[in-house]
C-alpha cells in the first residue's frame, strides 16, 4: 500500500526529446501526503518535487518530478497522521505507552488537543479478511476469517473469534440489515422481533442504496445511490470481534449527528469532539454522560446535502459509543453480536417514520393523559391526598390526573394496600366521579420474604422470575420492599438501611409468556380485589417504575456468581 509502481514494458527505449513524467495525481486519499520517495532499482533518487492536497476532493498532486521514459520507478509515500484520523487503540482506563505498544499500536502525546487518544492504530489492517462472498438480488453473504498474526487493539485481552459470518439483507428499497456473528457458536441476540417483511421487498433498480464489501481488510461501505454519498464506511483498523469485546467504527458523511439516548446532552446535535457516551440502563438520576432509564442505540445523520438516514445497533449488552471529528464514531460492546439496521429516509421525517415502523410505533396516549398531572413521593396517608385534591380545586389550578407513589402500599409490597390508605378506594371513586383520573405506581420487584404473599407464590408456581444461568436459583436483589416485622431506623445511612431492612426481591422475566399472564392477573386483582371488593382500586393508569431492573445492592444479593461477566475486560464508560 501507498506505493505506485511504474514498470517499463519495452526495455532499452530512449526518448530522443528527453521527455519525462513531471506530474502525478493520486485520487481518493483521505489524508495529506507527508513525504514522497522516488526509488529506482531499489535505490532512493534525488528529487526536488513538491506536493499539494485537496481535502475536499481527496486528491494529492505531486509536481516537479523528472521520471525519464524507458526507466522503471517506484513512488512510495507516507500519509500525515492527522489527529482527526486517530482511532483509539486502548479505550480502557489507565492507558500507558507500555500498554499501548504491547498491543502493537503507536503512542503519541498531544496535550494541546483535548480528547485525542494518545494510543492509536498505526495500520489499516483489522486482522479479518473475506472469503466465500456471494452477492444476490436479496443481499450478501460472506465468511470472515481472522488472519492477524500481530493482532492490534484492545480486544487482545480476549482472543478474537477466528471465523465470523456476515449476512446482508435488502429488506426494502429504504431498509437494509447487516449482521456479523460467530459462524460456529450461537451468541446472545436480543429476543425481541422487529417489524420486518417476511421476504425482502426491494428491487435492484429502485433501492436507495448500494453496498460493497471490502475483502481485505474487511469492511462495509454503503452509498446513497442518488448522490453517491458514502453514509457508512467501516473499512478501518478498529474492527474487533472477541467474546467480551466487540468494536466497530464507521466514518460519517458529516458532523450532523443526532440520537443515542437516554442520556443528558448539552444540545440536540451530538458533539463530535472526542466524547464517549455509555449505554447501559440503570436507576440513576439524569446527569451529564450518565445513562438513565432507557437505551436507544440509534442515531440519525444529516448528510451535507440535507438528506438523512438512520442507523440502529440491535444489541442490549453494556456498550458505549465514541464520537470524533473525523467525522466518525466507534461502537464498543461487551457481548452479543453486531446487528445493524439502516433506513435511508431521505428526509428526517421519513427516517423517523421508517425507524418506528421497524421497532414499533409509540403507543397513542389517551386524551386525558395530555392534561395536567400531579405526582410526588411521600404522601403520609389518603387523607393528605384528599386534602390536596380539595386544595387544588379551591385554588382553581388546572388539574386532571392525581398519582400515588409507593406510599399507598403495605411496606412497599406490590399489589397491596397499606392500612394508612384504607380510604384510597373511596377517594379514587370520588375523584373519578368528578371527571378526574387516578394513576398508581408499581415496581416490578417482588418480595420473597413473606409468609402469605400471593404475588410471589404464584410467580414461583408460574416460573416467572429471573434465575441464575444453568440453575433453578432465583436471582435476588434488594429494592423498596421492607422485611416483615421490622421498624426502620431512618437515621441510619442508606446502605445500612438496605442491608438491615430491605427484603430479598425477585425480578420478573417479561420475555416469558407466563410472566405476562401472571402480571395481568396480579394487576386485575388490584383493580377488582377478589377477597374484599371494598379494597378494589379502580385506577385509570399504571406508572411502572424501577424496571431497568433496579437494585439497591451491587448486582445481586451475595454479589455476582460469574466475575468475568460482572467485570469484563473492557468496562464501558
Amino acid at each position: 500500500q501507498n506505493v505506485l509502481e511504474m514498470n517499463v514494458t519495452h526495455n532499452n527505449y530512449s526518448d530522443p526529446s528527453n521527455l519525462t513524467f513531471q506530474e502525478i495525481r493520486i485520487l481518493g486519499l483521505s489524508q495529506e501526503l507527508l513525504s514522497v520517495t522516488v526509488m529506482q532499482d531499489g535505490v532512493k533518487q534525488n528529487s526536488s518535487h513538491n506536493t499539494t492536497y485537496n481535502a475536499e476532493n481527496k486528491v494529492a498532486l505531486i509536481q516537479g518530478l523528472r521520471l525519464q521514459l524507458g526507466k522503471s520507478y517506484s513512488l512510495q509515500w507516507t500519509l500525515e497522521s492527522s489527529f482527526r484520523e486517530k482511532f483509539d487503540c486502548y479505550p480502557g482506563l489507565s492507558s500507558s505507552k507500555e500498554k499501548c505498544e504491547q498491543l502493537g499500536c503507536s503512542w503519541t502525546e498531544d496535550p494541546l488537543t483535548v480528547g485525542v487518544p494518545y494510543c492509536h492504530y498505526n495500520t489499516s489492517d483489522n486482522g479479518y479478511s473475506v472469503t466465500g462472498i456471494g452477492y444476490s438480488a436479496l443481499g450478501v453473504t460472506a465468511n470472515l476469517a481472522f488472519h492477524g498474526s500481530n493482532f492490534q487493539g484492545f480486544g487482545k485481552s480476549t482472543a478474537p473469534i477466528d471465523t465470523l459470518r456476515l449476512e446482508v439483507k435488502y429488506h426494502s428499497d429504504h431498509l437494509l440489515q447487516f449482521k456479523i456473528a460467530d459462524s460456529a457458536n450461537h451468541r446472545y441476540e436480543v429476543p425481541v422481533p422487529l417489524n420486518l417483511p417476511e421476504s425482502p421487498q426491494s428491487s435492484g433498480r429502485s433501492r436507495l442504496y448500494d453496498l460493497m464489501v471490502q475483502t481485505k481488510p474487511f469492511g462495509i461501505r454503503i452509498r446513497r445511490r442518488s448522490t453517491g454519498t458514502v453514509i457508512w464506511d467501516s473499512v478501518l483498523p478498529t474492527f474487533t470481534f472477541s467474546d467480551q469485546f466487540l468494536q466497530i467504527s464507521s466514518r460519517l458523511p458529516s458532523q450532523f449527528l443526532f440520537g443515542f439516548g437516554e442520556t443528558e446532552h448539552t444540545s440536540f446535535r451530538r458533539d463530535m469532539g472526542w466524547h464517549t457516551w455509555g449505554m447501559f440502563s440503570r436507576d440513576q438520576p439524569p446527569g451529564y454522560k450518565l445513562n438513565s432509564y432507557g437505551v436507544q442505540p440509534f442515531y440519525m445523520s444529516l448528510e451535507e446535502d440535507g438528506n438523512a438516514h438512520g442507523v440502529l445497533l440491535l444489541n442490549s449488552n453494556a456498550m458505549d459509543v465514541t464520537f470524533q471529528p473525523t467525522p466518525a464514531l466507534t461502537y464498543r460492546t461487551t457481548g452479543g453480536i453486531l446487528d445493524f439496521y439502516m433506513v435511508l429516509g431521505p428526509t428526517p421525517e421519513l427516517v423517523v417514520q421508517q425507524y418506528t415502523a421497524l421497532v414499533g410505533r409509540p403507543v397513542m396516549p389517551p386524551y386525558w393523559a395530555l392534561g395536567f398531572q400531579l405526582c410526588r413521593y411521600g404522601y403520609a396517608n389518603d387523607s393528605e391526598i384528599a386534602a390536596l385534591v380539595e386544595g387544588m380545586k379551591a385554588a382553581k389550578i388546572p388539574y386532571d390526573v392525581q398519582y400515588s407513589d409507593i406510599d399507598y402500599m403495605e411496606r412497599q409490597l406490590d399489589f397491596t394496600l397499606s392500612p394508612r390508605f384504607s380510604g384510597l378506594p373511596a377517594l379514587i371513586d370520588k375523584i373519578r366521579g368528578e371527571g378526574m383520573r387516578f394513576i398508581l405506581i408499581l415496581d416490578p420487584a417482588i418480595s420473597a420474604n413473606e409468609t402469605d404473599y400471593p404475588a410471589f407464590t404464584r410467580g414461583v408456581e408460574k416460573d416467572v422470575f429471573i434465575k441464575w444461568p444453568n440453575s433453578n436459583d432465583i436471582i435476588y436483589g434488594k429494592v423498596w420492599p421492607d422485611l416483615p416485622n421490622v421498624e426502620v431506623n431512618n437515621s441510619l445511612d442508606w446502605d445500612t438501611q438496605v442491608e438491615l431492612y430491605r427484603a430479598y426481591a425477585a425480578f420478573p422475566d417479561f420475555f416469558r409468556n407466563s410472566t405476562t399472564e401472571w402480571w395481568a392477573r396480579e394487576i386485575s386483582d388490584v383493580y377488582s380485589n377478589p377477597r374484599n371488593a371494598s379494597l378494589s382500586l379502580k385506577f385509570d393508569g399504571l406508572w411502572i417504575d424501577m424496571n431497568e431492573p433496579s437494585s439497591f445492592v451491587h448486582g445481586a444479593v451475595g454479589g455476582c456468581r460469574d466475575p468475568e461477566l460482572n467485570m469484563p475486560p473492557y468496562m464501558p464508560r
